[in-house]
């Protein structure tokens, strides 16, 4: 998925194409898996990362592996080590999940604009 700056933010659950995944179960691994991004939190901002907009993409395969591409706040954050874990693990025990990929990327780079209106409030913001 290529995004440029001037474009919005994206709502990850949309882009659903075609899939071999019968609709009503894709829509609760999609909740479930947006559910268990939600239990992962940088340790520096009181946010969700999926809240915070550092989830750029999740792609649920036909055999229910599930590829994340995400961001950090920045590409020094001391956690970027261990935060790809943090989310494998996490979408890892959703219920159906086969496996779990995590890719970074900085392009684009994040900024306060990815935020949601509840983690705006979270930090203060808002």
């Amino acid at each position: 998925m290529s995004l440029d700056e001037s474009e919005q933010k994206i709502d990850v659950r949309e882009g659903i194409v075609h899939s071999s995944i019968p609709a009503d179960e894709l829509a609760r691994l999609s909740d479930d898996v947006i559910s268990a991004l939600k239990t992962v939190y940088d340790p520096e901002i009181p946010a969700d990362i999926f809240e915070l907009g550092l989830i750029y993409k999740i792609d649920i395969e036909d055999d229910r592996m599930v590829k994340i591409m995400m961001t950090l706040t920045a590409p020094g954050c001391p956690v970027a080590g261990e935060m790809p874990g943090w989310v494998e693990n996490a979408v890892g025990a959703v219920e159906g999940v086969s496996g779990v990929e995590v890719e970074m990327t900085f392009d684009p780079p994040w900024t306060p604009d990815r935020m949601s209106e509840e983690a705006q409030v979270a930090v203060g913001w808002y």
